[in-house]
């Protein structure tokens, strides 16, 4: 039982999503502070960088409003931070290396053997 456990533990795809929790946990702090610095500026230029006191008709848009800046602002950072760097170097990794060829069906091998046999013939 242990034996299956640890097996079940040391598969890559149980590590490569811990070791992705972590990451992200430690890069929201990153993100947030970030997110926060683009606030202050936006508050900078509009007067306020929380919008939830904002109420047009009597209708609470306000936090819908900052959470949607958030979000744009975390997305973007993740894309520019995380994205576009890993696709540099997949695209480098990439230059350098030539698909391997891929190996025939089945099918076209039986029907190879069989194209020969009747040459033979």
């Amino acid at each position: 039982m242990l034996k299956g456990f640890k097996d079940f533990l040391m598969r890559g795809n149980v590590v490569d999503l811990a070791v992705a929790v972590v990451i992200g946990t430690a890069f929201t702090s990153v993100i947030n502070a970030f997110v926060t610095v683009i606030m202050d500026l936006i508050g900078k230029l509009g007067g306020q960088p929380d919008f939830s006191k904002y109420t047009p008709g009597g209708v609470a848009i306000g936090a819908f409003i900052t959470a949607l800046i958030s979000f744009l602002i975390v997305a973007a950072a993740v894309y520019f931070m995380v994205v576009v760097p890993m696709n540099a170097v997949a695209a480098r990794r990439k230059r350098g290396v030539e698909p391997e060829p891929e190996a025939p069906s089945e099918e076209v091998i039986l029907l190879t053997e069989i194209r020969d046999a009747l040459r033979v013939r």
